[in-house]
């Protein structure tokens, strides 16, 4: 029986994946991460709508705690959790090197450190001071809940769980809904604009939890990132830009919530 065909090199050649495995693969991807949250926000807005009272009345609480009164057992839940939401990052890594890419063919490695901190820098100093103006508007209007970014108990691990937390988000999105969703939707043969529309709705779904503004909001957040990385080529300044914003929020508004005015708390 005759072998495989090699290369010259003595390596077993690689064959493209055809249009069906990649469709599927990405199905899978999705609905191991951040379809299956989209799924998931959708039936909590439902469950808020349709409850007596305002939205605004009503809270989203994130990093919460996972055993109360046990800061330990607590501690261990929250790592878990970071953790293994990372997986599909390591899935869609082997799905590209798989393929003979790569995340470095996303543009998220450590070959432009400083070129990702600056721009990243410079994207949540934008958005940062934007959303924030944003999120109260559309709360004072009614279109979205009030929005507890942690309810941590005060213990020594609480800001580096936020912060690893907040890098765990936005490795997660930054990967998987720009970067691989918009490689695997070119190769699908989807159009410029309707991978951009899939992206950024995408992006909004997970967030409806929070309600109308938290969709539309960061669907326009979504837009925005993808024409960058289209421009950039790279993941790695939205990564950044994105932790940016989370640490922010998460460790902002443990330390300002109760203590300013302006801050919406339950």
């Amino acid at each position: 029986m005759q072998g495989q065909a090699e290369s010259v090199d003595g390596a077993v050649p690689r064959e493209r994946p055809t249009r069906r495995i990649l469709r599927d693969e990405t199905l899978l991807v999705l609905g191991l991460s951040l379809g299956a949250s989209g799924v998931s926000a959708l039936i909590s807005f439902i469950g808020s709508v349709t409850k007596p009272g305002g939205l605004k009345d009503q809270a989203a609480t994130m990093n919460a705690s996972a055993a109360p009164g046990r800061p330990w057992l607590d501690l261990a839940w929250q790592l878990f959790g970071i953790t293994t939401a990372l997986v599909p990052v390591a899935l869609v890594a082997h799905l590209l090197m798989r393929e003979g890419a790569g995340l470095r063919t996303l543009g998220f490695d450590r070959t432009k450190p400083w070129f990702d901190l600056a721009r990243g820098a410079a994207i949540a100093a934008v958005i940062g001071s934007t959303g924030i103006a944003f999120y109260l508007a559309a709360r004072g209007l009614g279109f979205n809940l009030t929005v507890v970014p942690e309810a941590l108990p005060e213990v020594w691990w609480k800001y580096p769980v936020l912060i690893l937390s907040a890098i765990q988000n936005a490795v997660l999105e930054e990967v998987i809904v720009v970067g691989y969703l918009l490689r695997r939707l070119q190769q699908l043969g989807w159009s410029p604009a309707g991978a951009l529309a899939a992206s950024s709705v995408l992006r909004g779904s997970y967030h409806l939890y929070q309600g109308i503004g938290g969709f539309v909001g960061n669907m326009v957040m979504g837009v925005v990132f993808v024409y960058l990385y289209r421009r950039w080529g790279r993941v790695g300044p939205l990564v950044v830009a994105h932790s940016l914003l989370d640490i922010g929020a998460f460790v902002g508004y443990g330390l300002l919530a109760g203590k300013v005015g302006w801050l919406p708390t339950p």
